[in-house]
């Protein structure tokens, strides 16, 4: 069944499409699943390099019987707000959380931030977190640590001065000029390699080629990362004149995002 758990037999059929240089999309297609049961699979397996068959199947029976374990104290048995599934978030945050990861990010700063974007205040404390992923402070800590640098997370006090790790929209526009910026030392180095090795020879070609593509990169980053921002976290012309029905002026039909992609 497609929304089932994978069988050792879908495990053996996954190792053998990694083996025949398959993309994740073609190996679900062959086993009616979603993409992104593969790619979870795949990343929480030791990768497309290092995945197998048999021991991701013991691993994940390992996993389910320790979830088994923990979940009569853990808060997964709470009550979901909005009548959600309790269970079908669990296996989404886990879905996001392998997204994350396939973007770059550790497992245990993935993990974090997949938390954070599924709770609807968008913030937790670090003993909220820790109780969460079942994991300790000193891992939350870390992991705080390691996003706080990437422009993923910021921190702020609540009413009681507790110190709270929090997501919201404008940190993704942060993290793109951030990784945008960091762009500007190469393209110094690169223009500085030109100058030490002669402006016209090959090797300085080559650099001072980098540097114009890196430029260019940046520019274009920059620019998109602030149309975006205006176009999806800026009001509607609708929700501005909701009190005040009229026909929308043919000139601004266009509508925002409710939502931040990357």
């Amino acid at each position: 069944m497609p929304g089932g758990r994978l069988t050792q037999q879908e495990r053996q059929q996954i190792a053998a499409g990694l083996a025949d240089s398959l993309a994740y999309a073609e190996i679900a297609r062959r086993l009616d699943r979603p993409t992104s049961t593969i790619t979870r699979e795949v990343t929480r397996n030791g990768g497309p390099t290092g995945y197998r068959a048999d021991l991701a199947h013991r691993a994940t029976q390992q996993r389910t019987h320790r979830r088994r374990q923990t979940t009569p104290q853990g808060p997964q048995t709470s009550p979901q707000p909005y009548g959600r599934n309790a269970e079908a978030v669990r296996d989404y945050q886990e879905t996001l959380t392998t997204v994350f990861m396939t973007s770059g990010l550790p497992k245990m700063m993935a993990r974090v931030l997949g938390c954070l974007y599924t709770t609807d205040t968008g913030s937790l404390t670090a003993t909220e977190l820790a109780q969460r992923l079942q994991v300790s402070p000193a891992s939350i800590s870390k992991a705080i640590t390691f996003l706080e640098s990437l422009d993923l997370i910021r921190r702020e006090r609540d009413e009681r001065r507790r110190e709270r790790y929090v997501v919201d929209d404008d940190l993704w526009y942060q993290s793109v000029i951030r990784s945008a910026r960091s762009n500007d030392q190469l393209v110094e180095a690169a223009r500085h390699g030109v100058d030490i090795l002669g402006p016209g020879t090959p090797a300085a070609t080559r650099l001072e080629n980098v540097a114009r593509f890196h430029d260019f990169i940046t520019e274009s980053l920059i620019r998109a990362a602030q149309q975006a921002r205006e176009v999806l976290y800026t009001k509607t012309e609708t929700e501005t004149t909701s009190d005040n029905p009229a026909k929308p002026n043919s000139d601004h039909t266009q509508t925002a995002i409710p939502t931040a992609t990357t």
